[in-house]
């Protein structure tokens, strides 16, 4: 099986390691070569990650021959290196099935209109487009299959992807024995929901502390009450407190307000909302500028002055 990785620069490592590493393993396991890359850009030669490492490219031509192709994140998806729906075509025509990962898959919803509504991408990508461009018929899933095209969340969530990509050619055996190798300690399908920003969320182990931790990220504009939350999940005040020192270092009120402010700290970057519209979608209904600099240490006004001159991503 061939497969093009597709890359812009300031790609995110992380996504490529998802790729070829389980691809490399399948290889090493099946002891013979299954899987077989090749790294492409728009224009062809260097390019960087966002963390220095350089990957040489070979230009992407008009008649593809492979049966593959992971276009893959690269932190902006606003960058014009992401806007490849023609090669996505030449792609599909010649029956090659596509994987678009996060800001790919983002500018690709962005692009494709009313379509959106059958796809995903990264739940930073998802907020952003909601908050800033109306869109709210995405899916928080880690990946959505519509046709030929697979739209992915990226980030660690690759690897889930490329086993299941694998799974097609190896036996259940090897494709478990590559995910052993990896230390995967579970192998998710496309429609497990994305934790933190989707659906789901990051899982203590603890199940009244993660249905808290589920109550809290559903209600981050209008945020319960810690009274409110209790009486839900049936638990005093006292024990929730405990739960949340022991597992997590943290009190309730405070976890509680550094998530919303995380959530206000995306909005930031990636929105053009005024910083009241951001306070208020994350619950602060006043004194948000004054709590932002107080645990940022620099102001919400100063920060975006900051990200339109130096241009930082949100993502690694």
């Amino acid at each position: 099986m061939r497969i093009d990785l597709l890359l812009a620069d300031d790609f995110v490592l992380t996504e490529v390691a998802g790729i070829v590493d389980v691809l490399m393993i399948a290889n090493r396991v099946s002891v013979k070569t299954v899987f077989e890359w090749r790294y492409l850009s728009l224009t062809g030669g260097i390019k960087h990650s966002r963390t220095g490492v350089m990957i040489d490219t070979h230009p992407i031509g008009p008649r593809p021959d492979v049966e593959y192709l992971f276009v893959l994140g690269n932190s902006d998806p606003h960058n014009i290196a992401l806007s490849v729906r023609q090669h996505v075509s030449n792609y599909t025509f010649r029956n090659a099935q596509v994987f678009l990962l996060a800001e790919a898959a983002s500018r690709y919803i962005r692009e494709a209109g009313d379509e959106a509504g059958a796809h995903t991408t990264h739940w930073e990508n998802s907020a952003m487009m909601q908050e800033g461009q109306g869109v709210h018929q995405l899916r928080g899933a880690l990946a959505v299959q519509d046709g030929a095209v697979v739209t992915c969340a990226g980030m660690e969530a690759t690897v889930d992807v490329t086993l299941g990509l694998i799974g097609r050619y190896v036996s259940a055996a090897a494709k478990m024995t590559v995910a052993d190798i990896l230390l995967h300690e579970k192998i998710r399908d496309f429609g497990t929901q994305q934790p933190f920003g989707g659906a789901g969320i990051a899982q203590t182990g603890d199940p009244e502390l993660d249905m808290c931790l589920e109550l809290m990220q559903a209600n981050i504009e209008e945020p319960l009450p810690i009274n409110e939350l209790v009486r839900v999940l049936g638990m005093s005040n006292r024990s929730l407190e405990r739960k949340f020192r022991m597992i997590l270092g943290t009190t309730p009120n405070t976890y509680y307000r550094e998530m919303r402010l995380s959530r206000a700290n995306n909005l930031l970057l990636n929105t053009t909302l005024s910083i009241r519209e951001i306070g208020l979608a994350c619950g602060f209904g006043g004194g948000f500028s004054g709590l932002y600099k107080r645990f940022f240490g620099v102001t919400p006004l100063a920060v975006r002055k900051q990200h339109r001159v130096g241009r930082p991503k949100s993502r690694a």
